[in-house]
C-alpha cells in the first residue's frame, strides 16, 4: 500500500499528466510518419516473433490449448499458427497466438526494463489486420507506435527486484495498443483502450517462471484477449483513469514511478531501437553466462563431460541470481534455470532450441553438469548495457582452470546480430511448417499488399 502524501499524490498527476500525452501522441501520429528505420526494425520484430510462435506450434501444451480454443471459437477471421494453420475468430486468434509466442524464449524483448513489447501486442495486432484487412505496412507501422507506448509505460514503472513479471503486468496493454492504433482511435478512446488494459494486468508472480509454473506462459494468451476486448470496450466508453497506470503499478504492484520517462524525447528516438534478438532459447538474464559457457567448450572440448569437472562456478547480475533452481520440472523451469542453461551449453555445445528441448532436463549428462554448479553475486557490475554480466570459472578434476567473461550478450543494440543471423534463425525455425514463411517475411518491408494476403503466401506450401 503507497500512503498518498503530497509528494505521492503529485507523483500520481504526473504519470497521468504523462499518460494522456504518450497516448495523444500515439494516437495522432500517421502511420506514414514512423520512419523508415523504425519500420525495418519493426519488420524483423514481426518476423521474429511469428518464429518463436512457429516454433512453439508442436510442443503438446502448445496445441492442446490450440485445439482446446478452437473448439469453442466463432466465424473464422483470423489465423492460428499451429501444427497446420486454422482460422477461427479474431479474439480466439489472438488467445491462441498468445499462448505460443513466448513458450520457446526465442521472441525478442526490450533491453532497457523486462518488457516483452513484441510479444504482448502482435498475436492482437495481427489477429485485427488479418481481420480488418489492413495494409501489411500499417500494421508495421501501428507495432512501432504500440511498442513505443508499451515499452515507455513499463520503463517509467520499474522494479528491483521483479515483483510481478511483465508479461502479466503488460501483455493486455500492448494488445490493446497495437488494435487501438490500427484501428486509427482518436486519442480519447485509445487513451480508454490502454487505460481499461492496464486494469485487466495480471498479478503474475515473477517467481512463477523459475519455478516453471506454465501458468506463466498464458499471461500472453489472456492478457491478448483482454487488451483486444479493452479496445472493442473504449468506443462504448468504458476506460479507467488518466492515473490508472500508477494506480495499478505503483499502489497496487509497489514499483516505483518516473513519469518522466513517459514522454522524454518522445517522437525523436524510438523504444524499438532498443530491443534486443535471441539465439539462445532461455531467459536472457542466463545469456552472457552461456555465451561464457560456449567460450570455454569451444576451447575444451573436454567441458562437455561432467567427470572432467569439479566445479562450475557462475557470477551473474542480481536477475541471474534469481535463476537458481537446481532440479527443473519442467521446460520453463529450465529456460529459468541458470544451473540448467549452463550444463547444456556445456554438454551440448550449443544453445538453441534443441539443447533446451524437455529431453534435456532429464539427460543424465546435463543432470550430472547442473550439480557442479554454483551461484555467486558478480563483483564489477557496469552501467547498462553491461548491467547483465557473466563470469564463469571452471576447475577440472585434474586441477586445470579456465575463465571466461562476458559483460553483455549479443543481442542487444551494443552487440547486435547481423540481419543475415537473424534471418537464418527465422527460416529454421519456421522450414519445417511453413517453408513460404521465412521468405516472405523477409521481403515483408516492401509489401503493398494486405496482411491477410502477405500471410496466406507464407502459409501456401506445407512442408512434407
Amino acid at each position: 500500500m503507497v500512503l498518498m502524501t503530497d509528494a505521492v499524490a503529485e507523483q500520481r498527476l504526473a504519470c497521468g499528466r504523462g499518460f494522456i500525452e504518450l497516448s495523444t501522441w500515439a494516437a495522432t501520429i500517421p502511420l506514414a510518419a514512423v520512419p523508415q528505420d523504425v519500420v525495418k526494425r519493426a519488420c524483423l520484430v514481426l518476423a521474429d516473433d511469428i518464429a518463436a510462435i512457429v516454433a512453439a506450434a508442436t510442443e503438446p501444451e502448445v496445441a492442446g490449448v490450440q485445439d482446446e480454443l478452437a473448439l469453442s471459437a466463432g466465424s473464422p477471421a483470423a489465423t492460428v499458427l499451429g501444427r497446420a494453420p486454422v482460422r477461427v475468430d479474431r479474439h480466439t486468434a489472438a488467445a491462441a497466438n498468445g499462448m505460443a509466442i513466448c513458450w520457446a524464449e526465442l521472441d525478442e524483448g526490450y533491453r532497457l526494463v523486462a518488457c516483452h513489447a513484441g510479444a504482448y501486442i502482435l498475436p492482437a495486432l495481427l489477429a485485427e489486420a488479418e481481420a480488418s484487412g489492413a495494409l501489411t505496412r500499417d500494421v508495421l507501422a501501428s507495432l512501432a507506435v504500440a511498442y513505443e507506448v508499451t515499452a515507455r509505460i513499463a520503463h517509467a514503472f520499474p522494479s528491483q527486484p521483479l515483483r510481478v513479471h511483465p508479461h502479466g503486468a503488460f501483455a493486455p496493454l500492448g494488445a490493446a495498443a497495437g488494435v487501438a492504433r490500427l484501428r486509427g482511435y482518436p486519442a480519447k478512446e485509445f487513451a480508454a483502450a490502454l487505460s481499461s488494459a492496464m486494469t485487466m494486468s495480471h498479478a503474475g508472480p515473477y517467481s512463477h517462471a523459475p519455478a516453471g509454473a506454465l501458468a506463466r506462459n498464458a499471461w500472453t494468451a489472456t492478457g491478448a484477449w483482454a487488451g483486444y476486448r479493452a479496445a472493442d470496450w473504449a468506443r462504448l466508453g468504458i476506460a479507467g483513469v488518466a492515473e490508472t497506470v500508477f494506480d495499478v503499478m505503483v499502489t497496487c504492484y509497489g514499483h516505483a514511478a518516473m513519469p518522466e520517462r513517459l514522454t522524454a524525447g518522445l517522437g525523436s528516438s524510438w523504444a524499438i531501437s532498443s530491443g534486443y534478438h535471441k539465439m539462445v532459447a532461455c531467459c536472457q538474464y542466463a545469456h552472457s553466462a552461456v555465451e561464457a559457457t560456449l567460450v570455454l567448450r569451444a576451447q575444451h572440448p573436454a567441458l562437455a563431460d561432467p567427470d572432467n569437472i569439479a566445479a562450475v562456478v557462475v557470477a551473474t547480475h542480481p536477475m541471474g541470481e534469481t535463476l537458481a533452481t537446481a532440479e527443473p520440472a519442467t521446460v520453463l523451469a529450465g529456460k529459468f534455470s541458470m544451473l540448467h542453461a549452463v550444463a547444456t551449453a556445456a554438454v551440448n555445445g550449443s544453445a538453441g532450441a534443441s539443447a533446451f528441448a524437455r529431453g534435456s532436463l532429464a539427460d543424465p549428462a546435463v543432470a550430472a553438469m547442473r550439480k557442479r554448479i554454483s551461484l555467486l553475486p558478480h563483483a564489477d557490475i557496469k552501467p547498462w548495457p553491461k548491467d547483465r554480466p557473466a563470469r564463469v570459472e571452471v576447475t577440472f578434476t585434474d586441477g586445470r582452470r579456465i575463465r571466461a567473461d562476458v559483460d553483455s550478450a549479443r543481442g542487444g543494440p551494443d552487440a547486435p546480430f547481423s540481419e543475415q543471423e537473424l534471418r537464418g534463425k527465422i527460416a529454421a525455425l519456421t522450414a519445417y511448417l511453413y517453408p513460404a514463411m521465412a521468405p516472405r517475411l523477409a521481403q515483408i518491408e516492401r509489401s503493398t499488399w494486405r496482411w491477410a494476403d502477405d500471410l496466406a503466401a507464407m502459409l501456401a506450401q506445407r512442408a512434407e
